[in-house]
């Protein structure tokens, strides 16, 4: 079964800022609520990095690493997370509005297996919930 969440929120900053932002590890704990702690081996991040996050989801705190699959500055950022019963892809994408600001997209998906095929709707739900909290959270950062 495939989940796939996405959300968006239009922030008045340009692109290239929000952007930036959004893609810098250090500021990852700022903008996630769920993140505690991030670490990576390599800077400037690049397609290859490997970010090590400590995060609480549905309660628990565990260890994810994402590996960086694509960067298209300013319009496109991908990560994925190959290990658990969760195996997932996160991508961020930018564009310009008419006004000067920016839409930002950020779709998370996977294919879940073993026990957590039994929680796909709440495992969806409880995602979306949390990307909307965390995209509401960077724009309040980023236009005050």
């Amino acid at each position: 079964m495939h989940v796939r969440v996405t959300n968006a929120v239009l922030i008045d900053r340009p692109r290239s800022e929000v952007a930036a932002f959004a893609t810098d590890p250090s500021r990852a704990r700022e903008w996630y609520s769920d993140i505690r702690d991030v670490r990576w081996n390599r800077q400037p991040v690049a397609v290859g990095s490997r970010l090590a996050f400590v995060a609480a989801f549905l309660g628990r705190e565990a260890d994810y690493i994402y590996e960086v699959t694509e960067i298209v500055p300013d319009e496109r950022f991908a990560m994925s997370r190959a290990e658990g019963p969760f195996p997932v892809e996160t991508v961020y994408s930018w564009e310009d509005t008419s006004g000067g600001g920016t839409r930002m997209t950020m779709q998370s998906s996977g294919y879940p297996s073993g026990l957590a095929l039994l929680v796909v709707p709440f495992l969806r739900s409880a995602m979306r919930r949390s990307g909307r909290r965390d995209l509401r959270r960077l724009k309040m950062l980023l236009e005050t």
